[in-house]
């Protein structure tokens, strides 16, 4: 292999121990080997960053382990030049596995620039991230909590839900208090607590209350409603931890927000997974790819197989989708390129097929700094016009005699 680096360090990282290779010498020679063990403690790290430094090492690899890694990144990366590099990609032909002929065989990958590093966006990005990740873990704890009220409900036998549409709304919150807190609803009482907007008369939502209702039911719903109340405090608090770290990518915001479909906190959650530099990504496919909307390419003796879509990134692809699902009612290029794809292939491939075309459309707005322009619902269908008339031209360009027919089987 092609030596490319004079001085480079692979590094095995576990959860007690960072094993550390130095490889260093000129490149036409076999380089020098130095292997040291460190611990991952701060002094620890701190001491192999004095080590590396002592060694003038310019480039250093660690493979993607848990989490164990980030702790190494934070010491080292003001430091070397770090790569983050993917397991899968770097295993070692099977024989004698130990941490020395890890990191060993690490810091030759490197030295001959075999590693591609795999995308660890800057810290400020890695803190929205964190935001982003939390208050998708909240709202699905709070929809576990109304789910559980769903239930206790039921089993009081107590049928709002035949006559709300939504039991967490005005009325169905008043309600709801009115029943953890004991009391007795009689019609009078419950006509004060309905909102006029509700669509169900009052006959009918106070049958919908004769239940059966325990104690032990009030009680279940004091817990469930507390913590709802608690988690939607927490949430809002993230809300605006979030707006604050948002403000210097405030252009890219108002860019992304530009696009159908995508809101408020979509657009967090893509500045939080893919960042606002796109050369980092090469490519609209590569990013495509990096988010799992692609589709896998399995290839045997010429023939073409099934095979499913490449793992990626699980928060930017679930934001992807439900960003196409939001087009779904509107008129625009978004859904009709899905509806487009779901008549020949289904709902499955066409949600997929619409999320890689919403994040081509983010990459090329972040890397042109341009708003989204709508090129209609009927785009696709003159594109491929376009391409039977290029082809028509290019026939007769050739000398070929070309008639046009109208297609009555259409």
């Amino acid at each position: 292999m092609e030596a490319m680096i004079e001085r480079c360090a692979g590094l095995d990282v576990h959860q007690e121990t960072v094993v550390a290779c130095v490889l260093f010498g000129p490149l036409d020679k076999r380089p020098k080997k130095e292997i040291q063990t460190f611990p991952t403690t701060t002094s620890g790290l701190l001491a192999l960053s004095d080590w590396l430094t002592s060694h003038e090492v310019t480039d250093a690899v660690m493979e993607s382990t848990g989490v164990y890694w980030k702790p190494v990144w934070n010491i080292l990366e003001h430091n070397v030049q770090l790569v983050l590099a993917n397991a899968q990609h770097v295993k070692n032909v099977p024989g004698r596995k130990t941490d020395v002929k890890d990191a060993e065989w690490l810091a030759k990958l490197l030295r001959s620039g075999l590693i591609e590093s795999s995308f660890v966006p800057p810290e400020d990005i890695r803190d929205l991230r964190d935001l982003t990740r939390y208050r998708k873990k909240l709202i699905n704890s709070r929809t576990s909590e109304r789910n559980r009220i769903h239930k206790i409900l039921q089993d009081a036998n107590i049928k709002l839900t035949s006559v709300f549409s939504d039991i967490f709304g005005v009325t169905g919150c008043r309600i709801l208090e009115a029943l953890i807190n004991g009391e007795k609803i009689e019609i009078q009482s419950l006509q004060q607590m309905v909102d006029p907007r509700v669509k169900a008369s009052l006959t009918e939502i106070y049958e919908a209350l004769n239940g059966r209702i325990r104690k032990h039911h009030c009680d279940m719903l004091r817990f469930h409603w507390e913590h709802i109340a608690y988690l939607d405090e927490t949430i809002d608090k993230i809300v605006e931890q979030i707006d604050q770290v948002l403000i210097p990518y405030r252009e890219e915001c108002e860019l992304l927000d530009t696009i159908p479909g995508v809101n408020k906190d979509s657009v967090a959650i893509f500045i939080a997974e893919m960042g606002v530099d796109m050369s980092v990504f090469g490519s609209a496919k590569r990013l495509a790819s990096w988010a799992g909307v692609s589709p896998g390419n399995y290839e045997s003796a010429g023939i073409k197989k099934k095979s499913k879509t490449t793992y990626g990134n699980k928060a930017l692809r679930t934001a992807a989708v439900e960003c196409s699902f939001a087009t779904d009612r509107q008129v625009n290029r978004i859904s009709a390129h899905r509806k487009r794809i779901m008549k020949r292939q289904g709902i499955a491939k066409a949600r997929i097929a619409s999320a890689h075309l919403l994040l081509t459309i983010a990459y090329n707005i972040l890397k042109t700094k341009e708003p989204y322009q709508e090129l209609g619902p009927d785009y696709y269908q003159q594109k491929e016009q376009n391409k039977e008339l290029k082809m028509v031209q290019y026939l007769k360009r050739k000398g070929y005699s070309i008639e046009l027919t109208e297609d009555k089987t259409a």
